[in-house]
């Protein structure tokens, strides 16, 4: 076994393989950046190594950088994690020239898989099932349309590198092809360096299920049963499971059985994952599924499968990079119960799942589930990396019980100073087609806008936030029941108004004392008391008229968030509240709703743009986001160009005043 490995990597992955490093007495050495020399992974590893700014080419991304650090530190192997260069065949032939040993497969079974065109070829050879469409080198648009028009309509543009559903374009009808082709190349040779694309069917009603798979260096290979990943949103997971429902014993040995001849085909060696679409429109059948990709690396949600299995991956993976057997054969793998997980992203749903940055003000995880995170309360999630902030995973005897224990685990999440999915995952867990196991990834899509809005914030939320405001759920220190009297003066009932920012609208909330404890609030012409049973600054009992509950109330300076029933919501004191978010605003600007950078100004000054016409398309955050005009008008200023890095709420256009247009 490894004396010492070094993990190119950050965040969640990072902190994961050191668990278990440490578990199994190997030291770990860290890597960072500049914008990650605080973090949770740097300071759980036994040593770390600074590679960088915080721009990803500079520092994850920098193969030199990261062979110097091994080097340094004397590390026996490199263990990749996933995303960055996990599946960068380049990066595992530069670890092997430095005399060290890769943690994961080969560089040829790397190159075998990388390029979806030629991996869905090698599988047709190999017998395994492939989507219908164009995997051909021939790129140039007409033909690419013409091959379109062939497939038939609604055909889904692929990059055929890489994967996470970045260059990824569905398109309806022949008009919109052209402009979702560059689109996806554009994003295609961003995040991957290729701009190359495939096109293939869409299925109207697909489910998204992969295998696991183990390979070792003397010809070994097993699947570890099936996850079912079809929740997605802008082509990403959001809530993965494993077994698959309503898999049958025979589709899953047909299944396994594919997914482990894929593997042999290459002769893959560590773990991996064999992506497969089913075409579920008349429920799911052992004829109707198809090879989508391999991703030659561990996965995110791999987590599931050690729930189900009883198994370390990361440990199998450290011993296969050992030179040992697999630890397990085929025949000793067994499924025992459900498992879920749940990716807590900072993001905001409710805008097109937007990714968020800011300080995370609030940050309390339940212990009553497994959770794999990378950061800590305190911590700012930059724009810089991946939005994902934690995986919440439950195991349970039958997929109803660990449903229930995640829906129960995710009401429990706190997550403040930055918008979070937390709500919205609770949702999808209560929605009535996931909770019977009707899954496909076009469910998120049809759910309708109950999934997305966080629901209005009870008048409980805003009496607990001006109490909060006023500095009423502070723990008295005083013995003396006169000095538990908040706000008492001699003569008449002491009130104050104070005005909270919640939601983009202001609203005043009156408080007045009564008695000890005892307040009165009044906002919204509704009027209750409340009386205030304990308090330790965070955790509160209260009593709201005639009915009693327990909530989470947090005070990070202005910024205020209060959590009960399942749900959190935050207010800001006005006077000390910033502006309100200008990108949703409409009106004259057009301002960058999140830190990044410029790819494409499509109009100048003077020139006349019509509502919903494109002008600016940034990349943040692993995403494309495309800005459009707020209303008909005339371009006044264009203050930013392609290539200019900006701020949240940067002024990218401004039109000219109406009566002027």
């Amino acid at each position: 076994m490894f004396r010492k490995i070094l993990i190119a990597n950050r965040g969640e992955i990072a902190c994961r393989v050191i668990r278990t490093a440490r578990r199994m007495g190997v030291a770990t050495v860290a890597v960072y950046s500049d914008a990650d020399r605080a973090a949770l992974h740097v300071e759980m590893a036994d040593e770390a190594i600074r590679i960088g700014p915080a721009e990803v080419a500079k520092s994850y991304l920098n193969i030199a950088a990261i062979i110097a650090a091994a080097r340094a530190s004397g590390a026996d192997a490199v263990h990749p994690g996933y995303g960055f260069l996990s599946e960068n065949p380049d990066f595992v032939e530069a670890v092997e020239a430095a005399g060290l040993v890769f943690i994961g497969p080969s560089a040829s079974a790397i190159r075998a898989m990388g390029l979806k065109d030629a991996a869905k070829a090698l599988m047709e050879k190999a017998g395994v099932p492939v989507v219908p469409g164009y995997h051909g080198d021939r790129q140039d648009a007409a033909f690419l349309a013409d091959e379109a028009a062939a497939i038939g309509y609604p055909v889904l543009i692929k990059a055929r590198a890489g994967g996470g559903g970045k260059g990824m374009r569905r398109v309806e009808q022949p008009a919109d092809f052209a402009a979702a082709l560059e689109s996806a190349r554009r994003e295609g040779e961003s995040a991957f360096g290729d701009g190359r694309v495939l096109v293939e069917k869409y299925m109207a009603k697909p489910r998204h299920i992969e295998v696991q798979v183990f390979g070792d260096g003397h010809g070994n290979v097993v699947h570890l049963f099936e996850r079912d990943c079809s929740l997605q949103r802008r082509h990403q997971k959001v809530i993965e499971e494993a077994p698959a429902p309503g898999m049958t014993v025979e589709m899953r040995d047909s299944m396994g059985a594919a997914a482990v001849r894929a593997a042999a085909a290459i002769g893959y060696s560590g773990a991996g994952t064999v992506e497969f679409i089913a075409d579920v429109s008349e429920g799911l059948r052992q004829d109707r599924f198809y090879f989508m990709e391999m991703n030659t690396r561990l996965q995110v949600e791999h987590p599931v499968t050690e729930a189900i299995t009883g198994l370390d991956l990361v440990e199998w993976q450290l011993r296969v990079a050992a030179g040992e057997v697999l630890p397990k054969r085929q025949a000793e793998l067994a499924i025992d119960g459900w498992a879920f997980e749940a990716r807590l992203y900072a993001e905001n749903p409710a805008r097109d799942f937007l990714p968020a940055t800011g300080r995370l003000s609030v940050f309390d995880l339940p212990e009553s589930a497994r959770i794999d995170s990378g950061v800590r309360a305190g911590d700012v999630i930059t724009p810089f990396y991946d939005p994902m902030i934690a995986k919440v995973i439950t195991h349970g005897r039958s997929r109803a019980e660990a449903l229930a224990r995640l829906e129960t685990a995710l009401e429990q999440c706190r997550v403040g100073g930055v918008a979070s999915n937390a709500g919205f995952l609770v949702r999808l867990c209560r929605h009535r087609a996931f909770a019977a196991g009707d899954v496909d990834t076009g469910l998120i899509g049809r759910a309708g806008e109950t999934l997305f809005a966080d629901p209005e914030a009870p008048e409980e939320a805003f009496a607990l936030a001006a109490l909060s405001a006023l500095g009423f759920l502070k723990p008295s220190a005083s013995p003396d029941p006169w000095g538990r009297i908040r706000g008492f003066r001699l003569w008449g009932e002491p009130a104050q108004t104070l005005f909270l920012d919640h939601a983009g609208a202001e609203h005043a909330v009156k408080v007045t004392t009564l008695g000890e404890e005892r307040f009165r609030i009044e906002h919204n012409d509704i009027e209750m008391e409340i009386r205030v049973h304990s308090t330790d600054g965070r955790a509160v009992r209260v009593d709201f008229d005639d009915h009693s509950l327990a909530a989470t109330v947090h005070r990070d300076r202005a910024d205020i968030d209060v959590f009960f029933g399942g749900h959190g919501h935050a207010f800001a004191i006005a006077e000390e509240a910033g502006r309100h978010d200008e990108a949703a605003a409409g009106g004259d600007r057009l301002v960058a709703p999140m830190p990044g950078l410029v790819r494409i100004v499509a109009a100048q000054p003077g020139a006349r743009v019509a509502k919903g016409d494109a002008l600016v398309t940034m990349e943040a955050m692993k995403m494309e986001l495309v800005l459009a005009a707020p209303r008909d008008g005339v371009v006044a200023i264009v203050p930013v160009a392609v290539g200019d890095q900006v701020a949240e709420g940067a002024l990218l256009f401004s039109l000219e005043p109406e009566e002027a247009a």
